[in-house]
């Protein structure tokens, strides 16, 4: 083999070599990253006694407010960063605020409760899975994961603000939830027609205020 040759192939195999290395030292950053992130991350317990969950629905006519009970919830985060989590609300806790009638106050949550709405007899427990969690800037993140409503569950999507004060996290923020797409038909456009005046808007909110404590 010529010396020109020669030198061209080992100039090649150096190469080669040098690419390998460099996967490989990038693999095992990722790797390292990926251990730093997972090791550092911290548990928290939801505080159920200060945290609130407070709904909105709508329709023709007017609106309803009130609140609904956490049973219980952890997060895990990286600093203010959640890196998962799990909520669980009581449905059998719902409780609302605008009615003073003890009478219609009584009927609306019993309706809400009923067969008709959320079934809660049947369906005590709603939850939702955190599964992603996107910064978008400053304290506001975006926040996906699987919500199971009446058996049901569909994937899900919302903002929140957390900020972080030492052992204590903060996240709130409002979900609006298309009851429709949880077998919720009561009085919904969705499936009935000619409801005139009677309609109830599929969509309605959660404004939400957690704050979780270190394990």
């Amino acid at each position: 083999m010529k010396y020109q040759e020669l030198k061209s192939e080992n100039e090649r195999i150096e190469l080669t070599n040098l690419g390998r290395i460099k996967k490989s030292v990038i693999a095992w950053a990722m790797i390292f990253v990926c251990f730093s992130i997972t090791a550092s991350a911290t548990d928290y317990v939801v505080d159920k006694g200060v945290s609130t969950v407070k709904w909105e629905a709508k329709k023709v006519t007017g609106k309803h407010n009130g609140t609904i009970a956490i049973a219980n919830g952890t997060l895990s985060a990286n600093k203010a960063t959640i890196t998962s989590g799990t909520f669980v609300i009581d449905m059998k806790k719902i409780i609302d605020l605008d009615l003073t009638d003890s009478g219609y106050n009584k009927k609306l949550v019993g309706h809400l409760s009923s067969d008709d709405f959320f079934a809660v007899d049947k369906f005590p427990e709603s939850t939702l899975v955190i599964k992603n969690v996107t910064l978008v800037s400053g304290s506001d993140y975006k926040v996906s994961g699987d919500l199971t409503i009446k058996g049901v569950t569909n994937p899900f999507e919302f903002n929140a603000k957390v900020t972080q004060n030492g052992d204590k996290l903060n996240a709130e923020g409002i979900m609006t939830i298309n009851r429709a797409k949880f077998g919720v038909k009561y009085g919904s456009s969705s499936f009935f027609q000619g409801l005139g005046d009677k309609v109830i808007y599929d969509d309605f909110t959660l404004a939400f205020n957690i704050v979780a404590l270190k394990k």
